[in-house]
């Protein structure tokens, strides 16, 4: 076990499940999280160094990532670099988008912000996320 943060991918289920399976296999180096969930949460917004515990649909820890680079960024101005390594199969900035406000104009996000109108726009600030896998639990 670890005493680092946990890092949850999306929600428990079928998602979270691909995206940790992507981090294991290390298609996935990158991730998108919008600066009001920090708010929301309570928590400071992450900072490269950072190290935390990814944890699976159980809540069971499987690897620790350590963040490289974490940058503020308008969700309009999200390059095909970062899309491409987040290593969900979007090819395209425009896949990952619709991708993303898919996940964020969804039912558990929304329910979660208990807020069933949210939308994102290309004003929305994001946080990007590039990490390493430093160890497999």
């Amino acid at each position: 076990m670890t005493d680092l943060p946990a890092f949850q991918f999306g929600f428990p289920g079928p998602l979270r499940d691909a995206l940790v399976a992507a981090v294991l296999d290390g298609t996935k180096t990158t991730t998108t999280g919008l600066v009001q969930d920090w708010v929301l949460d309570g928590d400071p917004l992450p900072a490269e160094g950072d190290r935390a515990a990814v944890v699976d649909s159980d809540d069971r820890p499987v690897a620790v990532i350590e963040l490289t680079y974490v940058e503020l960024r308008r969700l309009g101005d999200v390059d095909a670099r970062h899309a491409r390594d987040e290593g969900e199969g979007h090819d395209t900035v425009a896949a990952w988008r619709a991708g993303h406000e898919e996940f964020w104009h969804g039912e558990d996000y929304r329910g979660w912000l208990d807020d069933p109108a949210f939308t994102v726009d290309d004003d929305t600030t994001a946080v990007l996320q590039r990490f390493r896998v430093v160890e497999r639990l």
